[in-house]
C-alpha cells in the first residue's frame, strides 16, 4: 500500500467522487490509491475491506503511548474512527464523500505494546446524508476485545449523485 507522502501524493477529490466508496476503499487496498499518513504515523494500515465493512490491523507501540506507558486514548479512537469510516465510506455512491460528525469510543482494558490488534469496522446505516457505523478492537491472536466504538457520518453529495 503506498503512503501518502505530501498533500500532492493524495487524489484530488474531484477525481475521489468519480468513484464509488467501495472502489475508493478498495484501491487503497490493493495499492492502487495512496493509503492515508495517519495510519503510517500511528502503526496501523487498511487490512481488509467489503461492503459495509472495514478492517485495520495495526501494533501500538512505545511511540503512542501517554506518560504512564501505556496505550493512549487517542491511537484507540483514531483506529476506530478509520475503520468505522471507511466501513461508512464503503457504501457511499460516486459523487459523494463522506466525514465523520462524532465519535464514542470505550476503551475495555490497555493493549499491552507489541499486540497486534485488528479493527472491524462495520455499518449499520448509511442514507443519502448520514452514515452510523460501529466497532471493535480486538487481539489477532488473543481474540480479546479491547474497546468498542460508535460513530455517525455525514454523506455528502459534492457532483450532483443521485443516491
Amino acid at each position: 500500500m503506498a503512503i501518502a507522502k505530501s498533500p500532492a501524493d493524495l487524489l484530488p477529490m474531484d477525481q475521489v467522487v468519480q468513484l464509488s466508496g467501495l472502489e475508493f476503499m478498495m484501491g487503497i487496498l490493493e495499492g492502487r490509491l495512496p493509503g492515508p499518513p495517519i495510519g503510517a504515523q500511528l502503526g496501523y494500515k487498511l487490512h481488509e475491506v467489503s461492503e459495509g465493512r472495514a478492517v485495520f490491523r495495526g501494533t501500538p507501540e512505545f511511540e503512542v503511548t501517554n506518560p504512564m506507558g501505556t496505550v493512549h486514548g487517542g491511537w484507540y479512537g483514531t483506529l476506530l474512527d478509520s475503520a468505522m469510516a471507511c466501513a461508512v465510506m464503503t457504501a457511499v455512491p460516486k459523487g459523494c464523500a463522506y466525514t465523520t460528525l462524532e465519535y464514542k469510543i470505550n476503551i475495555l482494558r490497555s493493549i499491552p505494546l507489541g499486540t497486534t490488534v485488528d479493527c472491524v469496522g462495520t455499518i449499520d446505516h448509511v442514507g443519502r446524508s448520514t452514515g452510523v457505523a460501529h466497532g471493535e478492537i480486538r487481539g489477532v491472536e488473543d481474540g480479546r476485545l479491547y474497546a468498542t466504538g460508535s460513530t455517525t457520518c455525514i454523506v455528502m453529495n459534492i457532483f450532483g449523485s443521485k443516491s
